[in-house]
């Protein structure tokens, strides 16, 4: 018909022709959560040439951490911890032989609605950060939440989001830096000074390690060098640990959240802004940030490499992760009640009947 739009199908998407590969070579699968689409989306690469995604539903999904086998999303009221299992992947009855691992949901802590953002495995345990009450949390099976750190601004435990505390950075079994988008111990008082008015905290000495920034995430410390991700500049920094100084590796037209490195590649997630947001038009790229994905940034260099680009459905990347030594990884949700046929025990694996 003529004058007919091209409507892309949902979650399609567009890699440039580096990253198949790199993919490939690596041996990873990258996984990102979107919470306004909703998914925990699994990407691969098919061959050298194709990218394939799974997505998966979750409500509100936002942190996400992977150690060894296994993993734990922070979503809408809830934190769902996974097993992973190559023996469940590989006789995956729907697609026998396809998957090299396989995430089963194992256990759910009831966290309550607490705006729950990063969240990280030390040893055994899941701990993450509590937007809502300004602080950091442990989770366990008889509380919503443990407290175990707030930054020193902070006067009272309350949900009224007075820092917009986000991202944490963990170091060997400590959380040693976290970031926020202001100082201000009143509700919600960060949006009155953004966008240039972050911090990253340390929290072993609890102090200000840099300020003034513009909506640091996703703090992460990569063989002993903090990173950070600039938001509302689009900029991945390296900040120097003794005085806070930043040095920009990278930088595009972005609103930069969700930051992995595996070998020696960064992997960035970058969103569209919301269109109805007055924080957002703020920013310089406000009518540049036009589409979400992946950029893929060569660590040593600071050198683009390639991109996954949204078409449909995915606006904005809250987190970005790499399960390591899995070509093709499958993660299975807890709102379809297949995921209760995968059975594990300490000694084995089985696949009950699946409806």
């Amino acid at each position: 018909m003529p004058g007919k739009k091209n409507i892309p199908p949902p979650f399609s998407c567009q890699s440039t022709p580096q990253v198949p590969e790199l993919l490939n070579a690596l041996g990873c699968t990258l996984a990102i959560t979107t919470f306004q689409a909703g998914k925990v989306i699994f990407i691969s690469a098919k061959n050298d040439h194709e990218i394939i995604q799974l997505p998966r539903t979750f409500h509100k999904p936002m942190g996400l951490a992977v150690k060894e086998d296994k993993l734990a999303l922070a979503a809408k009221d809830e934190v769902i911890l996974f097993k992973g299992s190559e023996g469940l992947a590989h006789s995956y009855p729907k697609k026998p032989g396809v998957y090299d691992m396989m995430y089963i949901p194992t256990a759910i802590y009831q966290s309550g609605e607490i705006d729950l953002h990063d969240v990280a495995w030390i040893g055994n345990d899941v701990y993450a950060v509590n937007t809502s009450f300004s602080c950091l949390v442990k989770l366990d099976p008889y509380h919503h939440f443990i407290p175990v750190w707030q930054p020193p601004f902070i006067s009272a435990l309350a949900s009224e989001d007075r820092c917009h505390l986000n991202g944490m950075a963990v170091e060997g079994d400590k959380i040693r830096y976290v970031t926020a988008f202001g100082q201000g111990d009143t509700p919600r008082s960060w949006k009155d000074h953004i966008p240039g008015n972050g911090i990253i905290m340390d929290v072993e000495h609890n102090e200000v390690l840099a300020q003034d920034l513009a909506m640091p995430h996703s703090p992460r410390i990569y063989d002993g060098a903090l990173f950070v991700l600039l938001s509302a500049t689009g900029e991945l920094i390296q900040v120097d640990r003794e005085n806070g100084k930043p040095v920009t590796i990278f930088q595009k037209d972005g609103f930069m959240r969700g930051l992995a490195k595996y070998e020696d590649y960064f992997f960035i997630g970058h969103s569209k802004l919301r269109k109805n947001s007055s924080s957002f038009a703020k920013l310089s790229f406000s009518d540049k940030a036009v589409y979400s994905g992946i950029s893929i940034v060569h660590a040593s260099t600071g050198a683009w490499v390639g991109e996954i680009r949204y078409l449909a459905s995915v606006d904005e990347i809250y987190d970005v992760q790499v399960v390591p030594g899995y070509a093709r990884a499958n993660v299975l949700n807890t709102l379809d009640p297949g995921y209760k046929s995968a059975l594990i025990t300490p000694n084995s694996t089985y696949w009950g009947r699946i409806e």
